[in-house]
């Protein structure tokens, strides 16, 4: 871990921690980043013509989103962060920027990436359609594109797995179960399980560093069994929470920003709060993402793609010693990766 990097400190990862940590060192080769250089600005700039020659949008948007992941595939990581900020201050991006889903993670208003407001724009869920209602005729055209394109398909199809290994978990169990959700967001999840209107949840902890986020879930899930603290990832492993124990824990979209070695002493620590049968499940955008490039360009919003044998690495090194059962799977479109440890005492 690079000096300096204070894992969430008592609030919030940001792009600054992040990119200090998985981001930019000195370019070892001068020509590549040249070369890197040149391309992307030809990219960006033959997105602002068809813009301004009033091209389908539609089709200006998916043929630069592959543009900038072939240049992302073909870049060292060197180089990639050194060139992001040119296509942020390119001219292109005030028409981008009309997308409501794209401005809010450029902006980052609640200061740090894939916030659960953000989601709500992928989910379509919260005030995210009267946002959405105010942007221009140009920006619900390329919202409409950002919304649907591979990683929000994967988004959703992640939020109602969860949903469905709760249920599935709770259908199993002969007493109702306890969860967890680890930077849980505004757990919408929640709204998608038969289990939590049935009385199969007997506890849901929505566990999450902003403070915006677990309000928002004690408002909204305030009569049912689900209960919002705030907490960091720092003060977890820090056992600053008296939490017991969990037939269910997951980590969503965490481990999207989190540095092997925390992610295996997060799962580690997870791993202690199961009960006996027990699983902790996370899941990472993998390596096969095809919108990582606009993602960290324009979206502003840096990732940490993962493999499954990235995977099964963290998984194996968390769970030393213990008698567990470990699966990794791809979502439907492998833009997402899971992996689910079960523990089998």
């Amino acid at each position: 871990m690079a000096q300096g990097f204070a894992l969430d400190g008592e609030s919030l990862i940001t792009d600054a921690q992040f990119r200090g940590v998985n981001g930019s060192a000195a370019t070892q080769n001068p020509a590549e980043l040249v070369v890197a250089k040149a391309e992307l600005v030809l990219i960006l700039d033959t997105a602002l013509h068809q813009f301004q020659s009033g091209v389908d949008p539609s089709s200006i948007i998916a043929r630069l989103t592959r543009d900038l992941h072939s240049l992302r595939r073909r870049s060292n990581s060197h180089v990639w962060n050194d060139i992001t900020a040119i296509a942020q201050s390119h001219p292109v991006a005030e028409f981008l920027l009309q997308d409501p889903l794209t401005r809010w993670s450029f902006d980052k208003p609640r200061g740090y990436s894939g916030d659960a407001h953000l989601l709500d724009f992928i989910y379509g869920t919260g005030d995210s359609p009267n946002a959405v209602a105010r942007a221009s005729e140009l920006g619900k055209t390329i919202y409409a594109y950002t919304r649907n394109a591979s990683s929000s398909v994967a988004v959703r199809e992640r939020r109602d797995i969860l949903a469905e290994r709760v249920d599935s978990i709770s259908t199993t169990s002969p007493a109702p179960i306890d969860v967890l959700s680890i930077a849980s967001g505004h757990l919408r999840e929640a709204a998608k399980s038969n289990a939590l209107v049935q009385g199969g949840v007997r506890k849901w902890v929505a566990f999450d560093q902003d403070p915006i986020s677990v309000g928002t879930v004690a408002r909204d899930y305030r009569a049912t069994s689900i209960e919002a603290v705030n907490g960091s990832v720092k003060s977890l492993l820090g056992n600053r929470h008296d939490l017991a124990k969990f037939d269910f824990i997951y980590a969503a979209g965490l481990y999207d920003y989190l540095p092997e070695r925390v992610g295996v002493r997060l799962a580690r620590k997870c791993l202690g709060m199961l009960k006996p049968g027990g699983s902790f499940l996370f899941a990472n955008f993998s390596g096969e993402t095809a919108v990582d490039g606009y993602m960290e360009t324009f979206m502003n919003w840096p990732l940490l793609l993962r493999s499954e044998d990235d995977m099964w690495k963290i998984a194996g090194e968390s769970a030393l010693g213990l008698e567990v059962g470990v699966r990794v799977w791809f979502g439907g479109n492998r833009d997402i990766v899971y992996c689910e440890i079960a523990n089998r005492n």
